[in-house]
């Protein structure tokens, strides 16, 4: 399996301001889609109840909760990050997909980031991506910087695979 992180961050390693996203970029949604689609995608609880529709289609989705009971319709449900990789053990490819607790807990046994550098800073940011530190990580593809249309926002993609 191979174990990859998909976020979008801001240049203060932001990701949330309270249960949502910095930002909505058009193109990064649709790169989001079309990396996760036929995959899994694992999240915490919190993540997982910001999802507008609830469980995402076309992807098996894996929700992390410390709550005992807790039911996601049309997702599966662990208590820890082992019981999590054990589920998931069988997968090709296993994306994280936040928030900010689970990013921290899953860094160090990810293979591949990929980024979506926000060109900004939010003051509103209160939930942030662990720091990444350069020496242990290899740029494999670089794109940008683009610009949003409806944001104003600039951002590049960046795919890094661990060394």
């Amino acid at each position: 399996m191979i174990l990859s992180m998909i976020v979008a961050i801001d240049q203060n390693n932001g990701i949330g301001k309270g249960d949502d996203q910095l930002a909505y970029i058009s193109a990064d949604l649709k790169r989001f889609k079309a990396l996760t689609t036929g995959h899994t995608i694992l999240m915490g609880r919190k993540t997982f109840e910001a999802l507008p529709k609830g469980a995402l289609p076309k992807r098996r989705n894996v929700v992390i909760t410390r709550q005992s009971g807790y039911n996601a319709p049309g997702a599966d449900v662990v208590n820890s990050l082992d019981a999590a990789l054990a589920l998931c053990q069988n997968d090709d490819k296993v994306f994280v997909i936040g928030g900010g607790e689970i990013y921290s807990t899953f860094l160090p046994k990810t293979d591949e980031l990929y980024l979506t550098l926000i060109h900004h800073a939010f003051d509103e940011a209160t939930v942030f991506f662990p720091k990444i530190e350069p020496g242990e990580w290899n740029v494999e593809h670089e794109e940008g910087p683009f610009s949003d249309e409806k944001t104003q926002l600039a951002y590049s993609y960046q795919n890094l695979r661990r060394k």
